[in-house]
């Protein structure tokens, strides 16, 4: 059956249920993952899950994959009840669920990660690579993807990776498509190619879960939204029946009267960063400002306008051509990463598991390594009393959740790794800390958490520079914005005066200033 909606998204009233969940609960060691959870999906309609990290959204698409059972409860699928004892259980029966982290092969082709362990064959036995490519180029196109299955997967974007990935889970027939966090990596027209894909396949009677923390994306693309707190589903709604401040509501359990806390820092009219023609051939072009004590300056810019880049330059990890970096009134030469954080400048990375954290190590040994002179005794010897010690004292004025100090990094939640990073900062006494998407992956609840934490470094008298490629957090959060246009200074803006359309503006060239 094929339903076509029209463009407003009228949410689906003749798709039938495909997909059932009633009363599914799942409990590990010392968790209630799931609470008498329940759900219903319908063919044809993109249906979005959201809900705070550790709100049991993952756990149910585990169960719903096969990776996990249920502890209790039943789950229905086309009409008939299910237990799914394994992943290929559920990829058999027509549920596919594509992971932020894709599971594909870098050095195959497009044709041949589609077809993964399901290669047509000649009369000999041997790979039909004509038939192969025929068969995904035919698929690709039934998809309105446009990329040549004989392309090596590695010399494409991650945008087109995600294409190839969607390909490969209609390639096995599936009726259901479950779809983690499939934005968090791209930019804003790779975001347009994907929801293209995404109505053609609702309109095709593909049912698809969505599950998001961009909540300001929905609107363009879901049908209905169940939102989960705790464990339990908390509610189901048309989405055209439901305003964003009830979702963020309901998700977090409590009335956020902003999504951005008050302001909190009074920058001072001192300079404690001066950035003087600052060059890097091809990447960044005579770029100069200041940064005070006490401000949250943003940095904002398309996908390519050198945004990170200028923050590594800043730090020490990128190597500049020319121009002048000063602190505090004194000349610095930044020349690797430990220059800057002798200078007293973080950086605090837009992929924090890779660069910001050592991720299969404890929470002490992740403050302390950046500085791991400081709880050194004589003779170099590590002192684990004093380890333990500054471990504790930043936990708790971060207010990191965690059962233990000895707990390894990778099992916090995403908000809580991003705090386990600034305590590292802090420990090896920053004063001006560079965060590149500060947010990413990040929920809405714990996002405000981390924007009062900025807040707070703020006013503490370091000085901030945010780089974000949400608008609405650069309003929110800064007091001035530079807007980056291919590696240009395009505009220096007092954040309270201006607006997203004057950012967008001189962010794609359209407006300059003098």
């Amino acid at each position: 059956m094929v339903i076509t909606k029209n463009e407003q998204k009228v949410p689906n009233e003749v798709g039938e249920v495909i997909l059932e969940v009633e009363n599914v609960s799942k409990r590990f060691p010392g968790v209630q993952a799931l609470d008498r959870v329940s759900f219903t999906l319908r063919k044809g309609e993109v249906h979005a899950l959201v809900g705070e990290n550790g709100a049991g959204k993952s756990t149910l698409m585990k169960i719903l994959s096969g990776v996990h059972q249920a502890d209790e409860g039943t789950i229905r699928y086309k009409g008939e009840i299910v237990n799914f004892r394994n992943v290929s259980q559920s990829h058999d029966a027509g549920i596919s669920i594509i992971y932020q982290e894709l599971n594909l092969i870098p050095h195959l082709s497009v044709a041949a990660n589609i077809f993964i362990g399901r290669e047509p064959l000649t009369r000999a036995g041997t790979l039909d690579e004509k038939k192969m490519n025929s068969d995904a180029s035919a698929l690709l196109h039934t998809l309105k993807i446009n990329i040549d299955p004989s392309t090596q997967l590695n010399k494409l974007p991650v945008s087109k990776q995600q294409m190839v990935e969607i390909a490969k889970a209609l390639s096995t027939k599936s009726e259901v498509l479950i779809m983690d966090e499939p934005t968090s990596a791209l930019t804003e027209s790779e975001i347009d190619e994907l929801f293209s894909v995404i109505h053609s396949l609702r309109d095709q009677g593909v049912a698809i879960i969505y599950i998001s923390h961009r909540l300001e994306e929905l609107k363009r693309i879901v049908d209905r939204i169940t939102i989960f707190r705790d464990g339990r589903s908390i509610s189901t709604d048309d989405y055209s029946a439901i305003t964003m401040e009830e979702i963020v509501n309901r998700m977090v359990g409590r009335k956020l009267e902003n999504i951005f806390p008050p302001k909190q820092n009074h920058p001072t009219d001192e300079k404690i960063l001066e950035v003087r023609h600052i060059v890097r051939a091809g990447v960044l072009h005579d770029i100069s400002f200041d940064l005070y004590r006490g401000e949250i300056l943003g940095i904002s810019g398309l996908m390519g306008a050198g945004r990170s880049e200028l923050g590594r330059a800043i730090f020490g990890a990128d190597r500049i051509d020319s121009g002048e970096v000063i602190l505090n009134g004194k000349k610095v030469t930044l020349n690797s990463p430990s220059d800057g954080i002798k200078g007293g400048i973080a950086y605090l990375s837009e992929n924090r598991k890779e660069d910001g954290l050592a991720i299969k190590m404890r929470i002490t040994e992740n403050i302390t390594m950046a500085n791991v002179e400081k709880i050194c005794r004589s003779m170099g010897v590590l002192s684990k009393s004093s380890e333990l010690k500054a471990a504790q004292q930043y936990t708790n004025e971060l207010g990191i959740k965690t059962p233990s100090l000895h707990q390894i990094v990778n099992n916090l939640s995403g908000g809580n790794q991003q705090k386990v990073v600034v305590a590292k900062w802090l420990f090896c006494d920053s004063k001006i800390l560079i965060f590149d998407e500060p947010t990413r992956g990040i929920d809405v609840g714990t996002k405000y958490a981390i924007y009062e934490l900025i807040g707070a470094l703020a006013k503490s008298g370091r000085g901030i520079i945010v780089i974000s490629s949400e608008l609405p957090e650069i309003l929110g959060l800064t007091d001035r914005t530079l807007v980056l246009h291919e590696g240009h200074l395009a505009a220096t803006l007092k954040t309270s005066e201006t607006s997203q359309e004057e950012i967008l503006s001189y962010a794609a060239g359209i407006a300059t200033k003098n």
